[in-house]
């Protein structure tokens, strides 16, 4: 079987691998691997797996290692082939530690870099991820305060319109409602907007 021809020629894979040279990665660890003892995974195999993480969001280099086998696409890209073995998943993390987190960040910025330069990022769609925060509030709480004082203001405004009709005198003008808070805001969590 032929990994090549089952990997469809607009695959997202495919371009990758056409416009990005993971070379670059074998001078910036050089001082990190030894001459002597066991071959290691190559560099660029192990680079190209922490993008896989990224791009298939993957939840655990476990996984990774699990799903690798499964998919044609991912082992076309490694350069791997059906009857390889793949790696174990502490690959991943000695590979983390012996290289380190500037390293890292590093390699992901010039992977970006080589793909903006190769026209692979043209800025038409934006992904943002965030970070979690503890809050006592549930995204289910949040309502729309302007359309909830809407609603009470009009039912506000009839109800005042009967008591103008009981009682002649009245102390609050129809009109000294004030002007509705529009900020949305949590049923359980004041802290919370």
């Amino acid at each position: 079987m032929n990994l090549e021809r089952r990997v469809p020629q607009n695959h997202i894979l495919r371009k990758i691998n056409e416009k990005i040279d993971f070379t670059f990665i074998y001078k910036e660890v050089r001082d990190a691997y030894g001459i002597n003892g066991n071959v290691s995974v190559a560099p660029t195999v192990i680079l190209k797996m922490v993008l896989l993480v990224i791009l298939y969001n993957v939840r655990s280099e476990r996984e990774l290692m699990n799903t690798i086998p499964l998919r044609l696409d991912w082992l076309w890209l490694l350069g791997y082939d059906l009857t390889d073995e793949i790696p174990n998943h502490s690959v991943l993390s000695k590979a983390r530690t012996r290289w380190g987190v500037k390293a890292f960040r590093m390699f992901f910025e010039h992977i970006v870099w080589q793909c903006v330069e190769g026209g692979l990022v043209d800025g038409r769609k934006l992904f943002v991820d965030a970070s979690l925060i503890d809050a006592d509030a549930s995204n289910n709480s949040v309502v729309d305060t302007h359309s909830l004082k809407r609603h009470l203001n009009k039912h506000y405004r009839r109800l005042e319109k009967r008591l103008d009709d009981i009682v002649p005198e009245k102390t609050t003008p129809a009109n000294s409602l004030s002007r509705p808070d529009t900020t949305p805001r949590s049923t359980t969590s004041h802290d919370i907007l």
